[in-house]
């Protein structure tokens, strides 16, 4: 079978199984940009069973592009909580006040501009112009690379940007004319529910015919890809503060700096132990539990005034980065007798405003805004349980306080 015969059954017999077979999903239901962007963005590294809840409540909440990019960055991220990759959520309102401020919040129907927005790169730009304008634009990712490597035998390591320019250039001579967006969706389609990266289901494919790897029983070998570098291990360790006063029942929360990792998130006070200190995180290691609980305290009190006392072990807990692996042991305290006097003076203060005073006060009993050793600007609050509502925590913090409340 010539090449081209190969290509034409390939791209003829993928769209007729596609428009039989699609899913019922909610991006689906028309071609507006815009959904169809949103809808791109949580799919990356994310299942589509987890994001189809998460969907649904962004578009209620920001049902188009300028509603988005005039929303309070929090409350973007408090939308976005628990689904991860915060800086796509980011990256997708920077792009949103880009539509407004340079389209009038329309997004154009041009390859270029849409490339131009902010969080949007090759995959995404040709998802939103085949998808929404039937531009026949590819739009490949781990799933189409993993399809056509397989379907023609190609050898070359997926995980170089070499590679990947190559098979977006195969891709463009598969799409039938007229109907790059289904086209491009049944490429997607077939790499989630068949062409599966471990187990592929070779027998209900639609072009399992002259499949190349399947003729040769390389199906499991293929795609080729270079192992990622493992992500580094960070031992990590964390303290619930109780209040007392006027914050009987909230904890001490604390936000992250405007930019790095998880970037204005709120998370629980903690600190990085250092990598010759990691055997503190051992079962058997009593004394050094009692290091690690002093370290603590000094950062506490090095931070807010506050004086903590250690009270038990709460939990330990896990967190994968792409890159890092948090190692995060959970302490419960309370506030130390001898804060006494602190407390009295900060029961006058609501919890509300302390992100206000620590602008405007250096007092050492306040809970105040920090400066840490990268010179990002720490801020302290106290919050209940119905706080959590308003303010993004990542997935890390948010299991163990649900833990903790629950």
């Amino acid at each position: 079978m010539t090449e081209q015969v190969a290509k034409t059954y390939f791209s003829k017999e993928l769209l007729s199984w596609y428009r039989l077979q699609k899913r019922d999903l909610p991006w689906r239901k028309n071609r507006d940009p815009y959904r169809i962007w949103v809808s791109e963005i949580m799919l990356q590294q994310t299942r589509v069973d987890t994001v189809i809840p998460y969907y649904h409540t962004f578009m209620s909440k920001f049902p188009t592009v300028r509603s988005l990019a005039e929303a309070p960055e929090e409350e973007v991220l408090k939308c976005w909580e628990g689904l991860g990759y915060y800086s796509r959520a980011r990256n997708l309102q920077a792009g949103a006040r880009m539509v407004v401020e340079k389209y009038d919040g329309i997004i154009p129907d041009d390859k270029m501009a849409v490339s131009g927005l902010k969080g949007v790169g090759p995959y995404t730009s040709g998802a939103i112009m085949s998808i929404a304008f039937n531009r026949p634009e590819p739009a490949v990712d781990g799933n189409v690379m993993r399809v056509l490597s397989r379907y023609f035998c190609l050898e070359e390591d997926i995980a170089k940007p070499a590679t990947r320019v190559g098979i977006e250039k195969l891709a463009v001579t598969l799409i039938p004319e007229g109907a790059a967006g289904d086209f491009n969706q049944a490429l997607m389609e077939l790499g989630a529910l068949v062409c599966t990266p471990k187990s592929p289901s070779c027998l209900p494919c639609p072009v399992m015919e002259h499949c190349e790897a399947r003729h040769t029983g390389r199906e499991l070998e293929l795609p080729i890809k270079t192992k990622a570098k493992a992500p580094r291990k960070e031992f990590r360790s964390a303290v619930i503060v109780l209040g007392k006063g006027e914050n009987e029942g909230k904890i001490l929360v604390r936000q992250r700096p405007a930019t790095g990792l998880l970037a204005q998130m709120w998370e629980l006070p903690h600190l990085q132990v250092p990598d010759d200190k990691s055997q503190w995180f051992s079962d058997s290691a009593l004394k050094e539990q009692g290091e690690l609980a002093e370290m603590l305290s000094h950062m506490v009190e090095g931070d807010t005034g506050l004086l903590i006392r250690p009270r038990n072990w709460l939990m330990d807990a896990d967190h994968i980065f792409s890159h890092i692996v948090w190692k995060m042991r959970v302490y419960v305290t309370d506030l130390g007798e001898e804060s006494v006097e602190d407390i009295r003076k900060l029961a006058a203060v609501s919890s509300e405003d302390l992100p206000m005073l620590a602008a405007e006060s250096n007092e050492e009993y306040e809970v105040r805004e920090v400066a840490n050793t990268n010179s990002d600007v720490l801020t302290y609050r106290w919050i209940s349980k119905e706080d959590m509502e308003q303010l993004p925590f990542p997935n890390l913090f948010l299991k163990i306080l649900q833990y903790y409340w629950n």
